[in-house]
């Protein structure tokens, strides 16, 4: 009879520490996808906002932000972003709220620099919406992840 508790003792934590990789991979692979749709959104936009003549020219140097930058910049981000989800959801009782909170506070930090880039008006309007086009796709989606996750 001692064996059979001791069996079913040992089978709870491995169990739970299954539960929490399997929480752990769902919110990476939906950190994933949501960050390959960032990009491609980011993207997008940023095409549009060229075709219509936003020209994402720098004033210090007179460099020209290139599509690929946007991409490049939304993904690093965005990873950045999965690793906060995955801390949070490590060290944090309501990982969720603390997420939304964490990661809209850093967006509204994000907007500064375009703002103090002394760009021409359509430069700094169009990078001020590039910058809410992942922050739209990310933070539901991560938020979502965690509060379905840990209920």
């Amino acid at each position: 009879m001692n064996s059979m508790n001791d069996s079913g003792v040992g089978a709870g934590p491995a169990s739970g520490q299954t539960s929490h990789i399997h929480r752990l991979r769902g919110l990476v692979g939906a950190g994933c996808v949501a960050t390959l749709a960032a990009m491609v959104a980011t993207t997008l936009a940023a095409a549009l906002a060229q075709a219509v003549g936003v020209g994402f020219e720098v004033p210090d140097g007179g460099e020209t932000i290139p599509l690929p930058g946007f991409a490049v910049v939304t993904g690093l981000f965005s990873v950045v972003g999965i690793v906060i989800a995955v801390a949070l959801l490590r060290w944090s009782a309501r990982p969720a709220e603390r997420f939304v909170w964490t990661a809209v506070s850093l967006t509204a930090i994000s907007l500064l620099p375009p703002l103090l880039s002394g760009a021409n008006t359509a430069t700094t309007t169009a990078l001020l919406g590039l910058h809410l086009v992942p922050a739209t796709v990310m933070i539901p989606t991560l938020a979502r992840s965690l509060r379905t996750r840990t209920d």
